[in-house]
């Protein structure tokens, strides 16, 4: 998640008609996936494909979200609902509900759903979807606290999607190490099919450098189950009071009890303080991020998602290292972070064009993708991406499209 707008959720229910009034259309859109593709696009799409095994491909980030609907115990904060007190949340709520392609008043959760199964399971996209559960802010006490919550998407929902799904998905769960059953609850995940944990310890309330978390740490190694977690500033979710939660160091302790740490979106937002030299200065998150990767206790343990990485408020400098950086190619975990790729102004292909990253020809093409389904485009975008330097063509490898072995739980 990132950029100050995700709780991408589906808050907004009654703001359809506001969403056309104040051209919200014009900033997200709802795809049509059974639209047909030009000459030009599906050559695009093929040439995507090359060397990417679908039996291998795996979105590892993808959200789901409700208000609770229909039984699916799922939780947006009312706040979304507050026009005059709260107008920010209120209006891009109402742009994330548009990107979801939400527009059902009474079976919100069921749209959501299956519109993102849609997008999943229609040619010419393949491969599987790690659908993600997120759990409510705790307390120091290990008490929920819904009203500092965002939102929340229970681990039995996303779960019971996999159970339902299983050709196109995979359940991730969420569980707050401070909770008093944490552990169980991650080995009653686990039972049931969860293949990772995710985490956002700026909006969840975790300090993943404290001790409290390693009953939790031991869990995951021994279930062998790794860690997705967000770190670096988070812009998605209110977290200003908890921003220092997100300094990539802190992922050292995890790292340090053997857990499989993927870090999403590699860091690439903000700065934090350098914990190796106390007092000092503010450092680039990024760069923290890839100082630890070149740590011994990083090895073999420690990825990056690079989804939302061709967003405007990350496409320089974190995009171009992670291209040219092919040392770090093997570490590389593919991720959508959708519904973000259907927000206009989060991903802007001109701005990517003006960059080199793509040329006219290409931007047409993934603009008509854009079009037909955000996950898909999602895919070639970053499958079509390239950087000049020195000479040398640098690309993402099909290698970081497919899942390494081992590391989602029993996959």
């Amino acid at each position: 998640m990132n950029r100050r707008n995700l709780l991408f959720s589906l808050g907004l229910l009654g703001a359809g008609t506001l969403s056309s009034r104040w051209g919200f259309s014009r900033l997200a859109r709802s795809a049509a996936p059974d639209s047909p593709l030009s000459a030009e696009a599906q050559a695009l799409v093929d040439k995507a494909w090359e060397g990417v095994d679908p039996a291998r491909m795996v979105d590892c980030h993808v959200h789901l979200v409700g208000l609770g609907t229909d039984g699916t115990g799922c939780y947006v904060n009312p706040r979304t609902e507050q026009l005059l007190r709260h107008p920010i949340t209120y209006f891009k709520f109402a742009i994330y509900r548009r990107a979801a392609g939400v527009e059902d008043s009474e079976h919100p959760d069921r749209q959501y759903r299956e519109r993102l199964l849609s997008l999943i399971k229609t040619a010419p996209m393949r491969g599987r979807a790690l659908v993600l559960a997120f759990d409510y802010v705790h307390d120091e006490a290990g008490k929920p606290r819904p009203e500092l919550s965002e939102f929340h998407t229970p681990n039995d929902y996303v779960l019971k999607l996999a159970q339902d799904n299983p050709e196109h998905v995979l359940a991730g769960a969420s569980i707050h190490p401070y909770r008093p059953d944490a552990v169980d609850e991650l080995e009653r995940v686990a039972a049931l099919g969860a293949r990772a944990v995710k985490w956002l310890p700026n909006a969840m309330g975790i300090h993943p450098g404290s001790s409290r978390c390693d009953a939790f740490y031991r869990k995951l190694v021994e279930l062998k189950m790794p860690l997705l977690t967000h770190a670096g500033e988070e812009q998605a979710v209110e977290a200003e009071d908890a921003q220092a939660l997100g300094n990539p160091l802190h992922l050292r302790r995890p790292l340090d009890a053997g857990v499989k740490v993927v870090v999403a979106h590699a860091a690439s937002l903000g700065t934090s303080e350098d914990l190796d030299k106390p007092g000092g200065d503010h450092v680039d998150n990024f760069q923290l991020f890839m100082r630890m990767v070149g740590e011994e206790r990083a090895k073999g343990l420690l990825h990056a998602d690079f989804s939302a990485m061709t967003q405007a408020n990350r496409c320089g400098v974190p995009l171009r290292e992670m291209l040219t950086r092919e040392d770090f190619h093997s570490r590389l975990i593919h991720g959508s972070d959708y519904p973000l790729p259907a927000i206009n102004a989060l991903i802007r292909t001109g701005k990517l064009e003006d960059l080199g990253y793509i040329n006219a020809d290409a931007r047409r093409a993934l603009n008509e993708l854009d079009r037909h389904n955000p996950i898909l485009f999602d895919f070639v975008l970053k499958r079509t991406l390239t950087v000049q330097q020195d000479g040398k063509t640098y690309r993402f490898p099909p290698s970081a499209f497919m899942l390494p072995e081992g590391l989602l739980r029993g996959v």
